[in-house]
């Protein structure tokens, strides 16, 4: 069974009972929830809940989303980490924005130049607000969202012990594109150090509600984990992904540009590095799994347990050959579907599982409700409180991610229909075509499928943001 029947099948299984609205309603009788906002950097489907690999280890991720709502057809807003985490945060689209791409200084934004990101629209509401580890992009930090910040406020992300000799993979040239086991305990890596900052802040005794944000690097490249968590899945009995080799045959060039067969994929195969490069993705994705599990469990040793929202998402997801692939930076569900799951006191039940599009840029506008914050007009997303309350909730509008200026991608609950900037597109039904190999955007058949969906599209494509000269980031 591929990962998409998994998902069908158990969304269909779960159970669509309505629950009574016990979120904050702005009474100052009542005491306002915390939240508890968990990022984990570059994670894709293949978590156990998601049935995105079969032999992945994630019994942490999988005990939470079964605690409340695990939404399973969660997708970003942009395929990369800088325009996909700026998105999220402020709740602009990128193409409102003009932040399409790492390397664009999202503040240099005309919408974002003064935008109140959530932990300050928290923060303005009588919450303190700090945050660890990765939650911006790293060359784009944001002091005033925090009143403090692990390490510091301008640098997010602690250091990793490296092996000795790099590359570990052979492959050269490909900057910090390797894998390979590191010989250190749990303790000396950024992750766990992250997860130790958490852990302390849900110890400390908080006079006033908290909005704490913890950021998860793995399994954000290179997968330099130590070394139990690659022996957990050894190379010869790895499950590969299912790829088509001609599955770019009737893709427009855009969308093989993005793909880039000829780059690292042919260069994986060239030095035979494929089952070891998905046992380093799935050994970093189990390392950051324990690095979750003990900051729930400091969640639930705590005296916040019952008053916390836990909200934890991954910013997009990424390919490890699909569509001769790898990395983010595409259109399809390899890199657009991404992890989101809550559990809301009062409002979620457990085990419930929303098949609904959604999106990154709905979390923000979510918070606001369910914490009973002033409402911003400015939000481009959607509260996902209705579908929390019941997951089988009419939901009348597809997902969209950006991929540059004017590339866009619709994901429905069955269709996915993208449309780049030179016009040409791509039409993929999951419902017989879960792998996305047939594109039908030729098909006259499904003119009235493409029209639907393309209403969606922005009307708005602001150029790129001007960048910071001089500046890498």
């Amino acid at each position: 069974m591929n990962r998409r029947d998994f998902l069908r099948l158990t969304a269909a299984g779960a159970a669509a009972l309505s629950v009574p609205n016990l979120a904050f309603s702005g009474d100052s009788s009542k005491k306002r929830p915390n939240v508890l906002f968990m990022a984990i950097d570059d994670l894709n489907d293949w978590i156990g809940c998601l049935g995105g690999h079969p032999d992945v280890k994630t019994p942490n991720l999988d005990k939470l989303a079964g605690r409340g709502v695990l939404f399973t057809n969660a997708h970003c807003s942009a395929p990369a980490c800088n325009p996909s985490r700026a998105s999220l945060m402020t709740g602009i689209l990128p193409s409102t924005s003009g932040v399409y791409h790492n390397p664009d200084p999202w503040r240099n934004s005309p919408a974002l130049k003064d935008a109140v990101t959530i932990p300050q629209h928290f923060m303005a509401h009588g919450y303190s607000a700090v945050g660890g580890g990765k939650i911006y992009h790293g060359g784009f930090p944001d002091p005033p969202s925090w009143q403090s910040y692990f390490p510091s406020q301008k640098n997010n992300k602690p250091d990793d012990p490296v092996p000795a000799n790099r590359p570990v993979n052979g492959i050269p040239n490909t900057s910090h594109f390797d894998w390979g086991p590191v010989d250190v305990p749990d303790r000396q890596m950024g992750d766990r150090q992250v997860a130790a900052w958490a852990t302390e802040q849900l110890r400390k005794k908080h006079d006033k509600p908290f909005f704490i944000a913890c950021g998860f690097f793995r399994p954000h490249l290179p997968w330099y984990v130590p070394t139990k968590y690659f022996d957990m899945y050894p190379p010869d009995k790895i499950t590969l992904p299912n790829v088509n080799e001609n599955d770019l045959d009737d893709v427009p060039e855009l969308g093989k540009k993005m793909a880039k067969p000829q780059g690292d994929h042919a260069k994986v195969l060239k030095h035979k590095q494929w089952r070891k490069a998905v046992q380093g993705y799935l050994a970093s994705i189990t390392f950051v799994d324990t690095c979750v599990g003990r900051v729930i469990n400091a969640l639930d040793r705590s005296a916040y347990a019952d008053n916390t929202i836990v909200i934890l998402w991954s910013d997009h997801g990424w390919h490890l050959g699909e569509k001769l692939h790898w990395r983010k930076f595409s259109l399809w569900e390899e890199a657009t579907h991404n992890v989101l799951m809550a559990v809301v006191p009062g409002v979620t039940k457990p085990h419930r599982r929303c098949p609904r599009p959604v999106t990154m840029v709905d979390i923000y506008p979510t918070l606001i409700e369910l914490c009973g914050l002033t409402p911003k007009a400015e939000l481009e997303g959607k509260s996902l409180v209705p579908l929390l309350k019941n997951p089988q909730a009419k939901w009348d509008r597809p997902a969209l991610t950006t991929h540059g200026r004017n590339n866009h991608s619709l994901r429905g609950e069955r269709f996915r229909y993208i449309r780049y900037s030179d016009g040409t597109e791509e039409l993929y039904d999951h419902e017989k075509d879960a792998l996305e190999w047939t594109n039908l955007a030729n098909d006259p058949k499904y003119a009235a499928v493409k029209k639907e969906l393309a209403k969606w599209l922005p009307g708005k494509n602001v150029p790129d943001v001007p960048k910071n000269k001089g500046k890498k980031s």
